[in-house]
């Protein structure tokens, strides 16, 4: 915007204060003082250039220099407080604004990712931050060691990467709860594939869980949900993966929409394990790693800092106490999915 542009309005009282400040050379009063920050919060509010008001204010001084009597450095002293007065109330009207535009956001974020609002609404306020409620969209979710709030080094740093790589795609990245959070369209997984691989560099290894694109409004809590319940059970069954996919890990949920029913599969299949020398833990030990091995005995010995001879030792061992043989294929499921259970259910440590 140029100085043609401004209202005049913004200038109001400057020249008589020119003319009269050079005359006696007096500094400005209070009131004047206030009364120019008042005219630049309200410049702000409207929208206009800060650098296009002090123009304006330039092209006033020399219009009235000619007829400007007293000083030239009085002129240039009170030009000099009027401006920074001026400038004062907008930079004063911007920080507000930013801080109110923050406090937006933050309550959309958290109406958005906790359902509280009417939808048709959050769809309306949607819009404003770049996303189109319509349309489905997934969430991808980082967590590291440290906690990170909006303004936080390591968040802006993966935002920057963003914006980089792929422009203004509709994409919203913020915080909560300590985590990193990328809401995207569920039509670019690019990008949550490649927030993920900034996020785990920028939290020094970081895991990240990436929901499932899901419909509608009510979409993209339902993709948060997901990949928060996908970083649970990432810890819970110890999964080494750094990016983890909710659609990949499914089948937990479903192992686990039944409590009671899995919770007496793990009691009646490994309870008798409770009666080993050392208790349960060892030998469910052994059993995760020899599953998680494919059942490859020397693997998994390895994986336990074993010999060949003492996890085979081991596995006679649970086959004796729970009658089921880990190596025989036809009891190898209902154990697996026991253990899985087990792990899932934090058993032994909590009691079923």
């Amino acid at each position: 915007m140029t100085d043609r542009e401004i209202p005049e309005q913004y200038l109001d009282g400057y020249a008589h204060i020119l003319a009269d400040v050079s005359a006696t050379g007096r500094r400005l009063t209070r009131a004047e003082i206030e009364s120019r920050r008042i005219l630049g919060e309200q410049a702000a509010d409207a929208g206009h250039g800060l650098r296009a008001l002090v123009s304006a204010h330039l092209t006033v001084t020399r219009a009235a220099w000619p007829d400007t009597p007293g000083s030239p450095d009085s002129a240039l002293a009170a030009m000099q407080q009027v401006i920074d007065a001026f400038a004062e109330g907008y930079e004063h009207a911007q920080r507000l604004a930013v801080r109110q535009e923050e406090a937006a956001r933050r309550e959309f974020i958290d109406d958005l990712l906790y359902g509280r609002s009417d939808l048709g609404r959050l769809a309306e306020r949607a819009e404003r931050f770049g996303l189109r409620l319509s349309h489905a969209h997934a969430v991808a979710v980082a967590q590291g060691q440290a906690t990170y709030d909006e303004g936080a080094p390591v968040p802006r740093q993966v935002e920057r990467s963003l914006i980089a790589r792929f422009g203004d795609r509709s994409i919203l990245l913020t915080t909560k709860n300590g985590r990193i959070l990328c809401i995207a369209p569920g039509d670019q997984d690019e990008v949550l594939t490649y927030f993920a691989k900034q996020a785990h560099a920028a939290t020094d290894g970081g895991r990240v869980a990436i929901g499932r694109p899901q419909p509608g409004p009510g979409g993209v809590v339902q993709s948060y949900e997901e990949a928060l319940n996908t970083l649970e059970l990432a810890e819970r069954l110890e999964l080494d993966n750094p990016v983890l996919r909710a659609a990949d890990l499914l089948v937990y949920p479903v192992l686990t929409r039944d409590r009671q029913a899995m919770a007496d599969l793990v009691l009646d299949t490994l309870g008798p394990l409770t009666t080993a020398r050392g208790g349960a833990p060892v030998l469910l030990d052994t059993l995760t790693a020899y599953f998680d091995c494919g059942c490859v005995a020397a693997e998994s010995a390895r994986r336990l800092s074993l010999s060949v001879r003492a996890l085979t030792y081991r596995l006679e061992r649970i086959h004796k106490l729970t009658g089921a043989n880990p190596a025989d294929p036809a009891h190898r499921y209902m154990l697996q999915t026991a253990v899985i259970g087990a792990r899932l259910l934090d058993w032994p440590a909590k009691e079923l």
